[in-house]
């Protein structure tokens, strides 16, 4: 069997409308395992079937029916099951679609999106962009708690500033942990010590997270494309994420 993921946008609202896309469905034996609206018109459904000929088929049947506008049907990503779970799309920067945008009454969104990419093995790479006290590392440790994972700071200001020289035997295991690194206090605080820790934490085949990648990136030698993603975390849509006076604000980061 194999999830699809079936979107479409009402053009007529009519009565009865969910009823005859289901009944379509059921004609065609393809299971609705998840239905939602997402965003105003839009209505999504996670489908499934052992038959690929089938979607094939309800694509062709699909473009007869005019009450609707299919804008998805394909194989469902992180993305498509996250807007299902909770009824809302995550927003995509449009020239820059490694970059995924949040605001602080998304949290519950976030922490959903952040935690199922945190279960992923592998090396991973994903900086935090945001204004002082917007709940990013709060965002972050929740996301580790849900992807089961202990949170291991190797640089930080959630409590009291942090900055690690070595890790544990046990904090090097990247199938347990997730490394969260203060850009700002990892490259204008620390001493070469601790540099040298980031480099090696930086080559560890487990998920990494970087808060203002901005700050890490003018102060590293690292460049923009050492990130797989970027989220940007904002108290409202239109907040900009500025660090222009960054030398009187340090203190708002602590």
């Amino acid at each position: 069997m194999e999830d699809w993921y079936f979107e479409y946008d009402i053009q007529k609202n009519r009565p009865g409308l969910l009823g005859d896309i289901s009944s379509l469905l059921g004609m065609l034996s393809i299971n609705i395992l998840t239905i939602n609206g997402v965003e105003n018109s839009r209505r999504g459904l996670l489908i499934q079937t052992a038959d690929r000929q089938k979607i094939s088929v309800l694509r062709q049947l699909l473009r007869h029916v005019d009450s609707i506008r299919v804008t998805a049907l394909r194989q469902p990503t992180l993305i498509d099951r996250i807007a299902l779970r909770h009824g809302r799309f995550i927003a995509r920067e449009s020239n820059d679609l490694k970059t995924y945008k949040f605001t602080r009454d998304e949290l519950g969104i976030l922490v959903d999106f952040l935690g199922e990419l945190l279960k992923r093995p592998g090396h991973q790479v994903i900086g935090v962009r945001g204004m002082p006290r917007v709940g990013k590392t709060e965002s972050i440790v929740a996301a580790s708690v849900y992807a089961n994972k202990h949170w291991t700071f190797v640089s930080s200001t959630l409590i009291k500033q942090t900055i690690r020289t070595e890790l544990g035997p046990d904090e090097r295991n990247p199938g347990t942990n997730v490394y969260i690194i203060d850009g700002i206090v990892s490259t204008m605080r620390a001493n070469e010590r601790h540099r040298q820790l980031v480099r090696e934490v930086l080559r560890i085949e487990g998920p990494k997270i970087i808060e203002h990648p901005d700050i890490f990136v003018r102060h590293s030698e690292y460049q923009w494309n050492l990130f797989d993603r970027v989220i940007e975390l904002r108290n409202s849509p239109d907040e900009e994420i500025t660090y222009q006076d960054l030398p009187y604000v340090l203190s708002d980061f602590e």
